[in-house]
């Protein structure tokens, strides 16, 4: 791997949220750190200057809970090609569920992971361990082991755990290791098979619903349980703005729980399953124009401090089956800061807001290192022209899987520069 050189980025509009700073600055790296903000540090050589002039520089972006398929679904993708989508999105910090095969619910599948991951150095991979072994929710997986080779969470991810002791063992045993355990909560019974929002157009189309409610029934049980255990609990991807609100509630109530929305909620609706579309087959579903509303305000007042793009790579086939059959799941990396920056444009969120949520947050909740810019941090920058518009093609994406329902949206923003502990990882060709 490349030795990090000496850098001087010039002139951008500084945002690093963590530290409070707005404002514009220049940045200084070497040796992979960032070396001064401001004024260059006495004896300072640059190897190469970035004009950022006009541009943003920000912390590398955060993303809390991407499927990256390797090891045992290289045929949706791989580290190497994920990598390379996160990079081309300003993505430096990736946050891997455990659904691989094998699971990762021993030391030794994360330790190959992390190899893998750092030969191909685009990103920093961490990971999530397995709450149960094998996901199948029964026995408890070794979780002391997990966060001692380096899991930064442990989670049952779309394997819902109907089992309401084992989830309270769980957590107890989560929180003798200050574990924060991921809930992705849906009760598995009241789902039943679903493939879209019960409602008008779930009705209209003839297909099997998924009750608003399998989601706010599971996540009264898991704050209940939460407040039992003492647990540290983070509300994965929710879909509801009922849920929303029970957060706010418990939040109110400073019980230990954060929560994210996967951007395409706060875009997407049931509505756009019309037609059967089947790259708007998500898990969860998508809700309505209500829940929209609701999650977005919700992300706007902090109630949720994390947004991600919940990405899941498919291969074409996934996705030509009838919707029914079809994988859910948007393959996301690529569009999460250009849609989170069209909540800017759209006026939901301020743009120090915005990066917030896709850096500070993240890190806040799984207790990084990452996401800021100050001396001696590990220099992983985003800049990006906020005043180019571009048109997003499928055809173009990096990801392997190429499943998206914003192919042709029209964006202002795009990501010029990513760079991972000082190495330049993507760069967007003039």
């Amino acid at each position: 791997m490349k030795r990090a050189p000496n850098l001087h980025i010039r002139g951008g509009r500084l945002i690093d949220p963590a530290n409070g700073i707005d404002e514009t600055a220049d940045l200084w790296l070497s040796g992979g750190r960032v070396a001064a903000v401001g004024d260059a540090p006495s004896g300072f050589a640059a190897e190469e200057t970035i004009d950022a002039e006009g541009k943003v520089v920000c912390p590398g972006l955060i993303d809390l809970g991407a499927y990256l398929r390797e090891p045992g679904f290289e045929h949706k993708g791989t580290i190497d090609s994920e990598g390379r989508a996160a990079a081309r999105g300003g993505i430096t910090t990736l946050v891997c569920m455990p659904q691989t095969e094998p699971v990762i619910d021993t030391p030794a599948v994360w330790e190959l992971i992390r190899r893998r991951a750092k030969a191909c150095g685009h990103a920093r991979v961490l990971a999530m361990g397995a709450l149960t072994q094998g996901l199948a929710g029964e026995q408890l997986a070794e979780m002391g082991a997990l966060k001692a080779a380096g899991c930064v969470a442990v989670t049952n991810g779309r394997n819902r755990l109907a089992n309401t002791l084992v989830a309270r063992r769980a957590m107890e045993y989560a929180s003798t290791f200050e574990l924060p355990v991921v809930l992705c909560s849906e009760d598995p019974h009241l789902k039943a098979g679903g493939v879209a929002h019960e409602g008008a157009v779930a009705t209209r189309l003839g297909l099997p619903g998924i009750p608003s409610a399998a989601e706010t029934v599971a996540v009264a049980r898991d704050l209940a349980l939460t407040e039992h255990t003492g647990c540290r609990s983070h509300f994965h991807t929710l879909s509801t703005g009922r849920a929303a609100s029970m957060i706010a509630r418990a939040r109110r109530d400073r019980q230990p729980v954060s929560a994210d929305v996967a951007i395409h909620q706060l875009f997407l609706m049931e509505t756009d399953v019309d037609g059967f579309r089947a790259e708007c087959r998500v898990d969860p579903p998508l809700r309505t124009h209500a829940d929209r509303e609701q999650l977005r305000q919700a992300v706007a007042d902090g109630t949720i401090e994390v947004i991600c793009s919940d990405h899941q790579p498919h291969e074409a086939d996934a996705k030509s089956e009838p919707f029914p059959a079809t994988a859910p799941g948007i393959s996301g990396l690529e569009t999460l800061l250009p849609l989170t920056l069209k909540l800017v444009e759209e006026g939901v969120l301020e743009l120090p807001q915005a990066i917030a949520r896709l850096t500070a947050g993240p890190a806040r909740v799984l207790g990084l290192e990452a996401g800021r810019l100050e001396r001696g941090a590990s220099a992983d920058l985003c800049i990006f022209d906020p005043e180019t518009v571009w048109i997003f093609r499928a055809e173009e994406m990096a990801s392997a899987g190429r499943n998206t329902p914003f192919d042709g949206w029209e964006f202002r923003g795009r990501v010029t520069h990513t760079l991972f502990e000082g190495r330049i990882t993507h760069r967007l060709e003039p």
